[in-house]
């Protein structure tokens, strides 16, 4: 049976070279690797400079692989089929799922073989230019950038929220009669107002916030911690930066330290170290924000405070993060050869094209779920507006998005542009939820579809 589908993943390799697909696509990553960085210059930040190594490079070659490997797919089922050349193969000892499981893997192979050479030569770059930066910045990079970093945040406080929204929101229907339209937008408010209280800090206050380490505090010990912040302020200050003191450790049970004043900038990430050993014996650390402006600072719980700490190496964090990668590609490999299953080639692509750019829109489908409809900003009476099809569009929506978490919650590029570990569990994660999941269902589908086909007739009469 292997050898059966290795000849046909043999025959998806030659393919590819008699479309010459194999060396376009290889010239096209390899001037994306070496080509941009060349034309765009960094700032000499150990920032811009992975902002160009690392973020535009492996998105590029993302978006390049992504879309040769969508092409080849439907080109090398549907164009079998409809030059008859698949009728030829068809009627040998051999299964149509083996047909089908031996171009998947072909493609496979192949994009293993390029996202290979093009990863390679990123990582050799990557360590050829870091040694041009200036010392401090080589430390930085070395530190914050080029190494594998866990995190650990704030407990997540949305179940308080929500069973507070819920006991005011009841309250208020007790009081004042409203329509099922406006529940959302009013239930949002509610919300967003006792969401306020777990993320600002008034003037002259101060807020704290406890972060537990988990197990990982084990082998913190004597271990530097990098503090991530960001804030938002109620007013603009004429320097464009507001005044912050920070406080870390707890009086009579660790180590205690404090910051002198920084000036920070709003709406930004800002990054800096704190001594080790500042945590107690459970691996909690306690942290103080003072706030000695003359306006309200909010820290989002979603992204307002984060620790990071060292937990590997760089390379083979880097891996890890192709790993992923490939695991797109090989859902776009299942994708394709399932629309050619039952698609002309220019139908198939059109076809996963369409999905793909369903899959870009997520954002303004994430919108229009949170506002609970799809209905424009009535500027008149200060609410979202209502449709009868937000009872349809909203749930179906909310599914879409769903299945497309499956795929997109895994980003290694942005985790790698920040130091961000990507451990072998969320590798894991990710190939049996990218690859065995998602792109099993389009296996099942497409392996379906291709058996039931009539090769004989694809051709049509003349």
């Amino acid at each position: 049976m292997m050898q059966q589908v290795c000849a046909i993943a043999w025959v998806t390799w030659k393919a590819a070279f008699r479309f010459r697909l194999f060396l376009v696509v290889s010239v096209l990553l390899l001037g994306a690797v070496v080509g941009l960085p060349l034309l765009i210059k960094d700032d000499g930040t150990a920032r811009g400079f992975t902002q160009i190594l690392l973020t535009y490079t492996l998105g590029l070659i993302s978006a390049l692989l992504g879309l040769s490997t969508l092409w080849l797919a439907c080109g090398t089922l549907a164009r079998d089929i409809e030059e008859c050349q698949m009728q030829v193969v068809a009627v040998k000892p051999i299964a149509r799922w083996q047909i089908w499981l031996g171009k998947w893997l072909g493609i496979v192979s192949l994009n293993a073989a390029l996202l290979g050479l093009s990863g390679l030569s990123v990582y050799v770059l990557l360590e050829w230019r870091a040694t041009r930066l200036p010392a401090d910045q080589q430390k930085v990079l070395s530190n914050e950038v080029l190494v594998a970093r866990g995190s650990a945040r704030p407990p997540d406080r949305n179940k308080e929220i929500d069973d507070a929204t819920d006991k005011v929101l009841r309250e208020r229907l007790k009081k004042t009669q409203l329509n099922t339209g406006d529940l959302p937008e009013v239930r949002k408010q509610i919300r967003e107002q006792i969401k306020a209280d777990y993320q600002i800090i008034p003037p002259g206050y101060y807020r704290p916030w406890t972060i537990d380490l988990g197990l990982a505090h084990h082998f913190l010990r004597d271990q530097p911690l990098f503090l991530r912040i960001k804030f938002n302020a109620g007013a603009k200050s004429d320097s464009g930066t507001f005044d912050g003191l920070w406080r870390v450790g707890v009086p009579n049970r660790t180590k205690l330290w404090q910051s002198e004043v920084m000036s920070l900038a709003p709406d930004t990430f800002h990054e800096f170290q704190i001594p080790p050993n500042l945590f107690d014996d459970n691996g909690v650390l306690t942290l103080q924000f003072i706030n000695p402006n003359e306006t309200v600072l909010l820290f989002p719980l979603e992204d307002g405070i984060e620790v990071l700490y060292r937990e590997g190496g760089f390379g083979l964090n880097f891996a890890r993060g192709l790993g992923i990668i490939f695991c797109w590609m090989a859902l776009f490999a299942a994708l394709g050869l399932a629309s050619a299953s039952f698609l002309s080639f220019p139908v198939a692509a059109f076809c996963s094209l369409g999905l793909l750019a369903i899959v870009l829109a997520s954002g303004t489908m994430a919108n229009a779920v949170s506002e609970g409809t799809i209905a424009n900003y009535d500027s008149e009476k200060g609410t979202k507006g209502w449709t009868p099809a937000d009872v349809v569009v909203i749930p179906t929506f909310r599914a879409i998005l769903k299945v497309i978490s499956l795929a997109k919650d895994f980003s290694p590029i942005d985790s790698l542009s920040t130091g961000r570990s990507i451990t072998w569990f969320q590798l894991a994660q990710a190939f049996g939820q990218i690859v065995l999941l998602l792109g099993g269902v389009f296996a099942a589908f497409g392996i379906i579809a291709f058996n039931r086909r009539e090769l004989a007739t694809a051709q049509g009469t003349q």
